[in-house]
């Protein structure tokens, strides 16, 4: 596997670039599978995406926007056939918890005829600190339609060494992952750790979720950004994911990140500082 690099698709993102990180450290080849890479790879363009693939031994995929995006499983349908046709040997699919669109993605994957594994994942911690929300943190007022639905917030640092192993080692292969945080948080309770780890106070407020489409909208959001974020909030966070997954401790055999650690770890990096 080692003499083939790795394709990381969505290598600048949230998970993607520290999948690339933690690839550098055990000098692991490895090609960044973006639309500024080389060479480029554009999930808009699939005509970008055989010569991204050629000559690699695994894959990681992570789709952008979100699986749950119209057009995404054909995507993925087209991209794991022409992955297979192009001699890879390995996929690791990054999933959403929760999301039917994404678990017939999953099937795509798993019957695709390679090595595979699923890392089905819970709502990202790092969403408060390199998402949309951070800059409402650090204005100190964060509006959000999450009623007192609890989430498993996951580290993206948790999903990154997953991933990793699942690339470069043995023993992953037809493993489906759950990976959440370890304890259930509230939106609420999230900010007020947040406001604890920074020391300063930051409000929180419950809105609908025409409310919080007319924000975003405001703040010039494209639409499909809106959708997916209303999609996110309406349809999955419901209380579907109101529980604990073994799939870190499974993985690493140890326990995942928690957000207070989170928290504390961005805060002291001054992300959060009042703008």
């Amino acid at each position: 596997m080692k003499t083939a690099p790795v394709l990381i698709l969505g290598g600048t993102g949230k998970t993607g670039k520290r999948v690339a990180q933690l690839l550098a450290e055990k000098n692991w080849p490895f090609r960044i599978g973006s639309r500024s890479g080389s060479p480029a790879f554009d999930w808009e363009d699939p005509a970008t995406w055989r010569a991204a693939l050629e000559g690699v031994a695994a894959v990681y995929i992570s789709y952008y926007p979100d699986l749950a995006v119209p057009g995404a499983t054909d995507a993925i349908r087209t991209l794991t056939q022409l992955a297979k046709d192009s001699g890879v040997k390995r996929l690791v699919l990054l999933s959403g918890r929760g999301e039917k669109e994404a678990e017939a993605c999953e099937e795509i994957v798993s019957n695709a005829g390679m090595e595979w594994t699923v890392l089905r994942c819970a709502w990202f911690s790092q969403n408060f600190s390199e998402g949309y929300l951070l800059e409402p943190l650090q204005a100190g007022f964060v509006a959000l339609p999450a009623g007192h639905v609890r989430e498993p917030f996951i580290d993206t640092d948790d999903i990154a060494e997953v991933a990793v192993a699942a690339l470069t080692e043995e023993g992953h292969n037809g493993e489906l992952y759950e990976l959440t945080g370890p304890r259930l948080m509230t939106f609420a309770e999230a900010v007020a750790e947040v406001a604890d780890a920074t020391g300063q106070p930051i409000q929180y407020q419950e809105v609908s979720a025409d409310e919080y489409a007319g924000m975003l909208k405001e703040y010039g959001l494209p639409d499909d950004h809106i959708w997916l974020v209303n999609y996110l909030f309406s349809e999955v966070l419901d209380g579907r994911n109101e529980s604990l997954a073994d799939g870190v401790q499974r993985a690493l055999k140890r326990t995942p990140r928690d957000f207070k650690a989170y928290a504390q770890a961005t805060a002291a990096s001054g992300i959060w500082a009042r703008q």
